[in-house]
């Protein structure tokens, strides 16, 4: 993986300012230490921090074709190069490194944007044709690898991370109100809006063209959506042996590299599959990295330790304590560049710093798995309702809730008629299309009563849900429940949040690439094909992925139910007693009433619940209500009180391309 950015003037009068160029190139350092480039005309600058993982020795960027009419700068990976390459071979192209880079160039000489349904990859890149004075810039299936753009008078500038955007003193800081009530009732953004005004992100499966002052974009690729009605392609039988065949395949070609691949252990049933694959077949002597958590709740230790074992695996586990997830959350947001609702992404920043302290630049993790396969809570939640929709007199259906969510109905402190009636279901419910993820995004509703009154009138009129709504394809509403609920969490949660926050920013803090198996396309398009019934049976999640693999792992891990990933919030920030540090200071009144996006009396309400301790429990809500205000006045801090953050010393490019007339 790699840091690109780039300015481009749409009116070919001014060319592109060397500083700038240099110092967004060098805020992106942390994504590529090994090599810096820059190519610039009269109309167009690239740059690029290099990550060195395939064709070391000359792979610099940016890079050229054979008589330097494309220009590329490129972040990430095609898997698929090789054969690529070798087709390209065939038609007479001609090749000057050994790198994937060089791959994309060719393939686009050969077919333009087409190119994209070819490639099989994680990459955001953009191309340069000195002989069109075109700019074609794309991004991959799902969003795994990032790309920010805007436009600041006659010039649009793109980068991997909004931070090397700021550079330019052009482009504006402030929050935009819409996306931040987008965060909170959502959990993300709407690509393409950002949590900055004016900010955008080219959104997953599409791509661009800059051509004078016309920009287009447009979708290659979209989550196949089945019909509720359609027949399975194949026999369950044969559907095994496809799904073992794909994911084999799927980790094979992502073991590409020319420096050692690791694997990220949690000790569930993904990340499991994936690692005994690879040392079954690919690498026995395979390293595996895993968190372990000072909060029992949230440990998987025993499970990750039995794994390691029975691979025979070599393997280091981070413990990670409540203090130390404070302490680095300040710079989780200065990475992630966006509000979060969970410290889920903290664990994920330091475990990436023991990855590259134990010399790797490479892991496989176990995203999108549960996207694909049916492996969240909320899917089968969904099921329950719906069941219980079709029949809302039964009182034996909501006890299937019980089963479902035993942490909440055990609690002493919530009935049972309560749940049952929260989570109730009406027959008419049932047409809603966001009827898996209503009560999620409705109770994120309610904490925008946390806004400040002038915030919350700047929002007015926006509803995240009707504009979702307005943005769903025709197919959306042919599938079924279980192919909606999916939809929804790929293409809000998973490129938006879960790729993002919890994958590539904090795994490129400390330049470490992750690589997801489960994401490669020809198996998302594999999964969504399928019943739902072979991916959830009753309440059993992923359960053909179980058949499938169930025999290459230890059957206690098979079986086990499924724990979703999490990190503590209220041991993190208010255990121990109130603290002199940047918690209290930005919670305090006078910082609430200062920033001016939060109500300083409610806030101190919320406060106030946290720090007594005793039998007063935050609930999941408040919980998410306090990390969002806590993330949003860090981000303010970085981003936009004094411009911190992108101070550090330009760093000169070890490879510098002028073509200015």
């Amino acid at each position: 993986m790699c840091g690109i950015a780039g300015v481009y003037d749409m009116s070919s009068g001014t060319p592109p300012s060397v500083e700038i160029l240099v110092r967004m190139i060098s805020v992106l350092g942390h994504r590529g230490p090994d090599a810096t480039g820059l190519y610039l005309d009269d109309q167009v600058g690239l740059g690029h921090a290099r990550l060195s993982i395939i064709g070391i020795k000359g792979g610099d960027q940016p890079l050229c074709n054979e008589d330097g009419t494309l220009w590329i700068t490129y972040n990430g990976e095609i898997f698929n190069y090789l054969e690529l390459r070798q087709e390209l071979l065939e038609n007479n192209h001609r090749f000057a490194t050994d790198t994937d880079t060089e791959v994309l160039l060719h393939l686009y000489e050969e077919m333009g944007p087409a190119l994209l349904e070819r490639i099989n990859g994680q990459f955001s890149f953009a191309i340069w044709d000195t002989v069109k004075q075109e700019l074609f810039i794309a991004r991959d299936r799902v969003g795994i690898r990032p790309l920010y753009y805007t436009r600041t008078g006659t010039s649009l500038l793109f980068a991997s991370e909004i931070k090397a955007l700021f550079i330019d003193p052009a482009v504006p800081r402030r929050i935009d109100p819409v996306a931040l009530s987008q965060v909170f009732t959502l959990w993300s953004t709407l690509a393409p809006r950002t949590i900055f005004t004016g900010v955008l992100e080219l959104p997953a499966g599409h791509y661009m063209v800059v051509r004078d002052d016309a920009v287009t974009m447009r979708r290659y690729w979209h989550v196949p959506l089945a019909k509720c009605d359609a027949l399975p392609a194949m026999s369950h039988g044969e559907a095994l042996e496809e799904l073992r065949g794909l994911l084999t395949d799927a980790v094979k070609i992502r073991l590409r590299a020319d420096v050692p691949v690791g694997a990220y252990l949690s000790g569930g049933l993904d990340s499991s599959i994936l690692t005994s694959l690879v040392v079954r077949n690919f690498n026995n002597a395979l390293k595996t990295f895993s968190i372990g958590f000072q909060e029992r709740p949230y440990d998987e230790s025993q499970y990750q330790s039995e794994l390691a074992s029975y691979l025979g695996a070599g393997h280091r586990k981070l413990a990670v304590s409540n203090d130390a997830i404070r302490v680095c959350f300040p710079d989780v947001i200065y990475h992630c560049e966006t509000p979060l609702l969970r410290t889920s992404p903290a664990p994920l920043l330091l475990l990436a710093g023991l990855v590259r302290s134990e010399g790797f630049k490479v892991v496989l993790t176990g995203e999108g798995a549960d996207e694909i396969f049916g492996g969240y809570n909320i899917f089968k939640e969904a099921k329950v309702r719906g069941f219980w929709g079709r029949q809302p007199g039964s009182r034996l259906r909501p006890r299937l809730l019980e089963r479902l969510y035993p942490y909440i109905f055990t609690n002493p402190t919530r009935g049972r008629a309560f749940l049952q009636q929260f989570f109730a279901v009406r027959p008419e419910d049932l047409g809603d299309p966001f009827f898996s993820h209503r009560i999620r995004w409705e109770n994120g509703r309610r904490n925008l009563l946390f806004f400040s009154d002038d915030f919350r009138a700047a929002g007015e009129g926006h509803d995240p849900c009707e504009e979702l709504v307005k943005r769903l394809p025709e197919t959306f509403f042919r599938t079924d429940l279980l192919g909606r609920a999916q939809y929804l969490e790929m293409e809000v949660f998973l490129a938006n949040y879960l790729l993002s926050s919890q994958g590539d920013r904090v795994g490129m803090a400390h330049s470490i690439e992750q690589r997801h198996p489960f994401l490669d396309y020809r198996l998302v398009e594999f999964a969504f094909a399928l019943p739902s019934h072979w991916k959830i049976s009753g309440l059993n999640e992923k359960a053909i992925l179980k058949r499938a693999f169930g025999t290459i792992i230890p059957p206690q891990i098979a079986q086990r139910p499924k724990q979703p990933y999490r990190a503590p919030i209220r041991e993190v920030f208010f255990a121990g007693g109130a603290r002199d540090d940047y918690v209290a200071d930005l919670l305090s009144e006078h910082s609430i009433r200062k920033h001016g996006y939060f109500n300083p009396e409610r806030v101190g309400h919320l406060v106030t619940k946290f720090r007594r301790g005793g039998d007063v429990i935050p609930n999941e809500w408040q919980n998410m209500a306090l990390v969002g205000i806590l993330s949003t006045q860090l981000l303010h801090d970085r981003f936009i009180a004094g411009a911190r953050g992108d101070a550090r010393s330009p760093r000169r490019p070890d490879r510098f391309i002028c073509r200015q007339s």
